[in-house]
């Protein structure tokens, strides 16, 4: 036999040894696989029977599933360079504004002219404008006397946060009437401009009512109800309303108009009286009922925000301690 025939007989024996073993391994890997899976079928089988005749570990599992499916195809359809692009759907339907245009002449009248006098966008302050007469309506408030307290107490700005914690459009004082934002989900509710305009008008109402009248109620809404004086504060909000008013009855105000100064309050022979300010020819301004009449003095700053609002004295003193 010649050593290449020996080769050749050495070779096909190493081939026909190799698909003996790999043929042996296909079988013993293939058994193994159908056992492996026969064990797995069987313990899956017994899970579910557990999970099901427990309602508590079904739900908690349907669960994370629903929560894992709903990240991978947020994972899916949003990226880093398209966070931009997609936008909140819902960004719209939460933002307090709204076309001037579907609002009532009145009321579109007062729109325009605080969202010029206060520099402030018209759709936003169109929704306030239609929020305070909705809200008039239903306690019996006059809406401009609403409109009137958010402009004297923050000039239109929902953020307005004062020195003892007044917060808001309208300057409530969250701390003391928390109970009144657990409707809206909490204290924090009070930056929504329509939840601190519906909570306002709530403490104004009671203000109102308790003392009797309206001058009487702004002291008590500027926590002035047992002090000698409230600094002016009733008559720059009834001042405010009379623009608005003049508004109303087709007279023309123009969104500079300036702000009377408040009469000094003096004694003669035992009596308080007021004391008519420095005149000026210059604006035509309604005056409260039962204050002296008065015009305005020269053009002065828009007033501020008020320090505090809606509680009574003892908070006011309590919290300047």
């Amino acid at each position: 036999m010649s050593t290449f025939q020996s080769w050749a007989q050495v070779r096909d024996a190493f081939l026909a040894s190799t698909r003996v073993f790999l043929a042996d391994l296909g079988h013993g890997l293939l058994a193994v696989g159908h056992n492996s899976l026969a064990v797995l079928g069987l313990a899956v089988l017994s899970a579910a029977f557990v999970v099901g005749g427990r309602a508590d570990v079904r739900g908690t599992l349907e669960a994370q599933a629903l929560d894992w499916l709903l990240q991978r195809q947020e994972s899916r359809t949003t990226d880093a360079g398209d966070l931009f692009d997609q936008g909140d759907l819902s960004a719209v339907d939460r933002a307090t504004a709204v076309d001037p245009s579907e609002l009532s002449r009145q009321q579109a009248v007062v729109a325009q002219w605080l969202s010029r006098r206060y520099r402030v966008a018209p759709e936003p302050v169109a929704r306030l404008v239609q929020e305070s007469w909705s809200l008039g309506r239903r306690v019996g408030v006059d809406p401009t006397l609403i409109l009137a307290i958010v402009a004297i107490e923050s000039s239109f700005n929902p953020f307005a946060q004062s020195s003892v914690g007044a917060q808001g459009l309208m300057q409530v004082m969250t701390r003391v009437h928390d109970d009144k934002y657990e409707a809206f989900g909490g204290n924090h509710a009070a930056f929504d401009p329509l939840t601190n305009l519906r909570v306002g008008v709530q403490v104004l109402k009671d203000c109102i009512a308790t003392a009797g009248s309206i001058e009487g109620g702004l002291r008590h809404y500027v926590g002035a109800a047992n002090l000698t004086d409230d600094g002016g504060y009733a008559f720059k909000v009834m001042s405010e309303q009379g623009f608005m008013t003049q508004l109303l009855q087709g007279r023309s105000v123009p969104p500079t108009a300036r702000l009377p100064v408040p009469p000094v309050a003096t004694a003669q022979n035992g009596v308080t009286v007021d004391a008519a300010a420095p005149t000026s020819p210059t604006a035509d301004v309604r005056v409260p009922a039962g204050k002296a009449a008065v015009k305005p003095a020269a053009p002065s700053k828009p007033a501020k925000p008020a320090k505090i609002a809606g509680h009574d004295a003892a908070t006011k003193l309590a919290l300047a301690q």
